[in-house]
Formats: structure tokens, sequence, C-alpha cells
């Protein structure tokens, strides 16, 4: 063999060789190299993966303990800004409707306005005839007084004639009145029209607000799960045990004092709405909302009170808690968007939010704001006795999370 072919031979093993250690040894060194870690956290699973690593018992718990706070500061928040947003709503309301009372009074004054004019000008046509076709015949009345044979009886004709001009002169006066008024009540009318025309555009938005803050409500509690709504309805009554013990504690409700007469009687008609839906802007008599329910308690009591819980606390007279009597209102939250009547013994009866009904519930199921008197100046009663409650007036809950 010569030298050339004994290398080619060489180089063939060689080769052969190198390569049957490369097909060895590669699957070992792929098996022993580390995989990438997975995009994002390096602790959690692949992004596609179903399995995740449960976490410890005392993250769970910490975890629950926080999501079951946290929700229950959320509801509290979306609730409160539900019912500012009715409360918003109900004042508009009330200004729209007397707003339409101002509009429906305006155009009989000015329907009545137009007839008087109607009839000025139609009594100032009349005597422009009559002028126009006496002006080429009539003689001065002080030339017919010179040629006339019975002097006095041409004064007398004169003086008739004066009253005459003077009637003549009236009349023009009052068209020109008529002319002004009438001016001035279309002025109010169409002013009147375009506030009402706002109002109701107003209105509209105020409804939609109310409707998207319960949407945003309806939507969360539906994703909640039945552990967690559990936990939010315990979280929410210790919370409002607590606040009614320290309150009580505290000896603000230690007094008894007995109502007026009619404060007896706006309690009354609020006992026996118990068990009658929460609706936001109704007045009764088949639902309520929170002020709706103390304005007609104290509209059936012969009071006349404002609409809304935020006029209510701001143009009522107000009470400290120390003094609190069976039919006071009490007020919630820094904006005064809830209220309820005082019962006595730290209770009130509230139509409390959507998803519930009227009930009796702690005076401190609410963050506390203050206290107002519809009747101030009357006299208490020197007998009284609180209404007999139903049976189920403090059942169900303050809050509503778990009947949606």
């Amino acid at each position: 063999m010569s030298g050339k072919v004994l290398r080619l031979v060489r180089t063939a093993t060689a080769t052969v060789v190198a390569a049957g250690t490369l097909l060895t040894t590669a699957p070992v060194q792929a098996a022993a190299a580390p995989l990438p870690p997975p995009p994002g956290d390096s602790a959690g699973p692949a992004p596609d993966s179903d399995i995740a690593a449960p976490p410890g018992d005392d993250d769970t718990a910490a975890g629950d303990a926080r999501s079951v706070a946290g929700l229950l500061t959320d509801l509290r928040r979306l609730f409160r800004e539900a019912e500012e947003a009715t409360e918003a709503y109900n004042a508009t309301e009330e200004e729209l409707r007397k707003q339409r009372a101002e509009v429906a009074r305006l155009d009989r004054r000015l329907s009545a306005a137009r007839l008087s004019l109607h009839d000025s000008r139609g009594a100032a046509g009349r005597l422009a005839r009559q002028q126009y076709q006496n002006s080429t015949t009539d003689l001065s009345p002080y030339v017919r007084l010179l040629l006339a044979r019975d002097p006095h009886r041409a004064l007398e004709q004169g003086h008739v004639i004066g009253q005459v001009a003077q009637e003549r002169a009236q009349t023009v006066e009052r068209m020109t009145g008529s002319e002004r008024t009438t001016d001035a009540l279309a002025r109010r009318a169409r002013a009147a029209l375009d506030r009402r025309l706002t109002l109701t555009v107003q209105r509209q938005k105020e409804r939609d607000a109310v409707r998207s803050r319960l949407g945003e409500v309806e939507r969360l509690l539906a994703s909640l799960t039945t552990e967690q709504l559990a936990g939010i309805e315990r979280l929410d009554r210790d919370t409002t045990a607590d606040a009614q013990r320290k309150l009580v504690a505290s000896g603000a409700l230690s007094s008894v004092r007995p109502p007026t007469r009619t404060g007896a009687k706006a309690l009354r008609y609020a006992v026996a709405q118990i068990g009658k839906p929460y609706k936001w802007g109704a007045e009764g008599p088949k639902a309520y909302d929170c002020s709706g329910l103390t304005s007609r308690a104290w509209s059936h009591a012969g009071r006349r009170i404002p609409r809304t819980s935020q006029a209510q606390w701001a143009r009522l007279p107000r009470v400290p808690l120390t003094k609190l009597r069976p039919g006071d209102l009490v007020l919630y939250y820094p904006k005064a968007t809830h209220v309820a009547l005082y019962l006595g013994k730290g209770l009130v009866v509230q139509a409390p939010r959507p998803g519930t009904t009227i009930k009796v519930s702690p005076i401190a199921a609410n963050p506390l704001l203050g206290a107002v008197r519809p009747d101030p100046k009357a006299k208490p009663l020197k007998r009284f006795a609180l209404p007999k409650l139903p049976r189920t007036a403090k059942k169900g809950s303050d809050a509503g999370y778990n009947v949606w």
C-alpha cells in the first residue's frame, strides 16, 4: 500500500471515531444543561401551564385577609358613590318638579296676559276708528261752548267728553302695560322652559351615573365566591358591632327622650314601611330610597322637609347625638349621602341600599356624620312608647352584599 493511500485510511478512521464520540456524548451534555427559565416570574409556571405551585398556608391566610378587607373597602366605596349619585339625581328630580310647576304657572299667566292684550288692542282699535270718523266733523269743545244755545248743557257735554278722553287714555295705558307684561312673561317662560330642558338632560346623566355605579357593584359581587361573600359579611358585621359598642360606651345614647307628636307620627310611619324594598329615587308607597323614606315619613306627619339627605343636613336644625330623640334624622358619611330615622335605644329605621329592605339597624351601621331635628320648637310628649316592631324588623343584611 502506497504511503498516500495509507494516509487516507488513517484520516477516515480518525473521522469515524470522532463522529462516534460526538454521537455518544451529545445526549449526556444536553440532559445535563439546565432549561432556560420561562419569561416573567422565574418562580412561577410557564405562561401556557395550567399547574401552579400552591402558596404556603401563612401566605394564603394573609392573602385572604387582605382580599376580604380590600373587597369590603371597594364595595363600601362603590355603594357610597352610588348613593351620592342617587341623591344628586333626587335633587335634580325635585328641582325639575318645581320647574315644571313654574313653567305651567307662567304659561297660564302668559295666556291670560295675551288675552288681556288682545282685548286692549281691540278697544284701542275701536277708539282709533271712532276718532278718525269723527275727526272731520267734530268741533272743538270751546267752539261748541261759544255756539251753544245752552252753555250749561254744553259744559255738561264737555265734562262727558273729558271722561271719554280719560277712558281712552286709560285704554291706551292698559294696552301698553299689557304689552310690557306679556313680553316679560314670555321671556320668563322661555327661560323657565330652557331651565327645565337643562335639568332633564342633567337628570339623565345622573341616572346613568347611578346605573354605572350599581353595575360595578353587581359585577364585583358576581365575581366573588361564596367564601369571599361570607367573609365580607362577617367583617362588615364585626366592624359595625365594634363601632356600636364604642358609641354606647361613650354614653352618647344613654338618655331616653320622648319625641314630639309629629316626630312620633313620622316614626310610626317609617316602622310601618319595614320590609318594603329599597329602590333608588323612590318615595313610596311601595319602595323607598333612604331620603325618600325620611322625607315621606315627615310629610305624612304634617311637616314638609327637603327631599334629599344633603338638603336635610344643610337646612334642618342640627342636634347633638347626646340629645337624640325618636324621629330625629341621623346623617352619615362626610357628604351626608345617607340618612335614617332615629328609633331610640341606639337603633334607627333605614332603607340601607339596593338589594335590601327597610329595617331596623344599629345607629353605627354607617359612619356617623350628625343629626338634625325637623321640629326643634315643638314640645315633646309626656308619655311615649316605642312602636311595636315586626318580628323580622332586624333581620336581613344592612349591606345587601349577598342578595344581588
